[in-house]
Order: C-alpha cells, then structure tokens, then sequence
C-alpha cells in the first residue's frame, strides 16, 4: 500500500534547475524535502520528518513516500531536478545496477548513510502451532525449483520435513520490488540453498543459475504477495493462524500483542539478537542522498543529519521500534550525514 507523509501541504514544484557547486550538478528548485522508498524505513524517516520540523521552525515537512526499496530506487535514479527524489530509504544496500542506473540518468554523486538496522522477522498468530524454522527449512518450502530437481511439491510444513506441523504452507510476505524481499532472498534463501554443495559449486560456476535456483520463489499460491501494507499480512496472520508472515523486525515489535515470533536456527528474533548480528534475519538499513540537490532543496543537509542526532540508543528513532547499530557504526555514519562523502561502485553487488 502506498503511504505518503506530508504534515504540510504539497506545494507546486518549481522545474527551474540551479546551479549546486557543492554537488557539481543541477538540482530543480523545491522548497520540500522528499524522500521514496522502504516501507521498513517509512516510519524512521517520517519520524525525522517531526523532528527536523520541531528543531527548524518555518521549514516545511519533508515528503517521505512508502513506495518498497526497489521502486524507490527507480525513482531516485531517474534523474537531477525537482521532479525527482532527493533521498531513497532502503532496508538493503543499492544494488550495482541501480548504482549504475544512477549514473547513466545524471545522478553521479551519491552519499550512503546507514541509519541503524533491523531484523528479517518471521512470525505467526499467537494461536499458531509454534514454527521453529531454519534457512534450510524455509528454502525448501518456498523455492520454485529447490536445488534445481525439479518443481516444489510440498504442500505442507510435514512434506519439508516430518518434525514440522501438518499445515498448508501458506506464507505472506513482501514484493519483488521490496527490499524486505531482497533481504528474504539473500539473508534466507540463499543461505539455505548453500546448505547443499552441489549449489556452492554452482555459485563459483555459474552465479546467474544459482541466483535462479536459490532465490527464485514459487508461484502456485504457497507463497503470497502481500504488497508494501505490513499491516495486511498481520491482519491475514490473525485470520490465518496456520500461515507465517514476514517482514522487519519493527513492525513485529509493534504487534507483538497480536503474534509470536517464529524462531531461526534456535534463536528469536529480539532486540539484542537483532543488535549483535546473532539473529540469521538481521540487516542494515540506509539512506541514500542526492548531492546534487543539497543546495537547491532548503533544508536536506539538516534533514539527513537529524537522523544521527537521533538514532542512538534509547533515542528517538529506537523508541519506534529501529535498532540501534553498534557504538562503531554510529560514529562512522554519523561523520557520513556531516560530511556526505560520494559513494563509490566498490563492493556494490
């Protein structure tokens, strides 16, 4: 579901390009911030928002959009000037190819800030049977085609493995375009697909197949697309208390009264769990600012540096259900927000 912050009204965007000598480029006048992406980061960033317009009176609310990571992407990536993104949030990294995409469409100079992080949560109703799953478990439940043998043919959690329940398998998770997908896919999946030697033989031969293998998810009703509304899968867990759910760890947080954490390889998904890295489902989440828009768009450079005047913990940010990095991380991404270094494509995948 597509969710748009704007705690003031949307003014008209004015398409004239200025010069931004900071960012060597050109960005549209605009006298709103706006930002695109992640539904996990949504209500961190709109959270900011609140924020940045208590410390700056007379500054109007930012535009915080819920449009998933990959749409996001797409949007901040389309190009420089007033009628595109000046931040996109993610709940994974910018891909190589979006990086790229980036840089074919005029959007050249890119600084990364990693905001905090989060957790890959799998849950169920509270009157569920009490799933204790793994990577393993849960890739040869979901994948189209697992370990490349042919199609999937379990239909319950018992056909996967006989210490499971006798239930339909039926899960409700995020889109191809979410990033909570993308982390499904290379936090989960994959991990359990490598179980396997021959698909880590597979890996270093031909990448392309393995991705196919390992991460491609089956279509025949199991697994359900349930859209960018995190609130619709707890709706669906509580009507369906057989099914699981995924996605970030906060929301779980929030709705703790109404689910029960499936547990992986053994280990909850909590607060320090999540903190430490213990937790299989953990990830980082970022955002992503537009250089060249820093000094067309009133207020961005301060916008961005309220997320590290907040993000520690027991601050603001983590009183919304984030998870605070470690001391390391903060430190290093707070000198990020203040000083905005340009990313490279070094590391990107």
């Amino acid at each position: 579901m597509f969710r748009t912050l704007a705690i003031a009204a949307v003014s008209t965007l004015a398409l004239s390009a200025c010069q931004d000598q900071a960012g060597g480029g050109s960005g549209g006048a605009r006298d709103q911030i706006r930002a695109v992406g992640s539904s996990t980061v949504f209500p961190f960033a709109t959270a900011v928002a609140e924020l940045y317009v208590k410390g700056n009176p007379g500054m109007k609310s930012p535009i915080i959009e819920s449009t998933g990571t990959g749409a996001g992407m797409k949007l901040f990536c389309a190009g420089v000037g007033a009628q595109h993104p000046d931040i996109a949030n993610a709940s994974r990294r910018i891909k190589k190819a979006e990086f790229e995409q980036c840089e074919a469409n005029g959007v050249k100079e890119i600084a990364e800030i990693q905001i905090g992080v989060d957790g890959l949560a799998f849950a169920e109703s509270k009157d569920g049977p009490g799933f204790k799953l793994t990577p393993k478990l849960i890739y040869e439940a979901l994948a189209a085609n697992p370990y490349g043998k042919g199609p999937n043919k379990a239909k319950t959690w018992k056909d996967v493995d006989p210490s499971l329940p006798a239930v339909a398998i039926s899960v409700f998770g995020p889109p191809s375009t979410s990033g909570t997908r993308d982390s499904l896919a290379e936090l989960i999946l994959d991990k359990g697909c490598d179980t396997d030697a021959g698909m880590e033989a597979l890996k270093k031969s031909d990448e392309k197949k393995h991705k196919q293998v390992c991460q491609q998810i089956r279509e025949d009703g199991a697994y359900v697309d349930a859209g960018e509304n995190d609130n619709l899968i707890v709706q669906k867990l509580v009507a369906n208390p057989n099914s699981i759910g995924i996605f970030g760890f906060s929301y779980f947080e929030e709705n703790r009264d109404k689910l029960k954490d499936v547990s992986l390889n053994g280990i909850e998904a909590s607060y320090d769990t999540v903190a430490t890295g213990k937790y299989p489902g953990a990830r980082p989440l970022f955002i992503y600012v537009k250089k060249a828009h820093l000094n067309a768009v009133p207020g961005l450079k301060a916008y961005v540096e309220t997320f590290a005047k907040n993000w520690n913990p027991d601050g603001p940010l983590t009183k919304r259900g984030m998870v605070a990095a470690t001391d390391e991380l903060r430190a290093k991404n707070a000198e990020a927000a203040a000083n905005l270094p340009t990313l490279s494509a070094d590391g990107l995948k």
